[in-house]
């Protein structure tokens, strides 16, 4: 039972970085493609605890791709107002 929801959880994060991925600034970083091989790589995976440390960096991976797409969208607002606006 506990394996079933450790995959199930591996699955949720794997979609939720593919959807990630649609909007990834940079098109030659090829983000899906490395994210699938990174997957592939730890299919094999049977110790839960290399398991749950491979779930861990997935899960930071998806923060930081969430902060880099937090902070494109900042520096485009920050883009469309003038400076002399945020002058007092």
């Amino acid at each position: 039972m506990a394996s079933n929801i450790t995959r199930l959880r591996a699955l949720a994060l794997y979609k939720e970085l593919r959807h990630l991925g649609r909007d990834y600034p940079d098109p030659s970083y090829d983000f899906n493609g490395r994210v699938r091989r990174l997957f592939e790589k730890n299919r094999s995976l049977t110790d839960r605890g290399e398991i749950e440390k491979a779930i861990g960096m997935g899960e930071y991976i998806k923060k930081e791709t969430l902060a880099l797409y937090s902070l494109r969208k900042y520096r485009h607002l920050k883009r469309m107002y003038p400076d002399s606006m945020s002058d007092p």
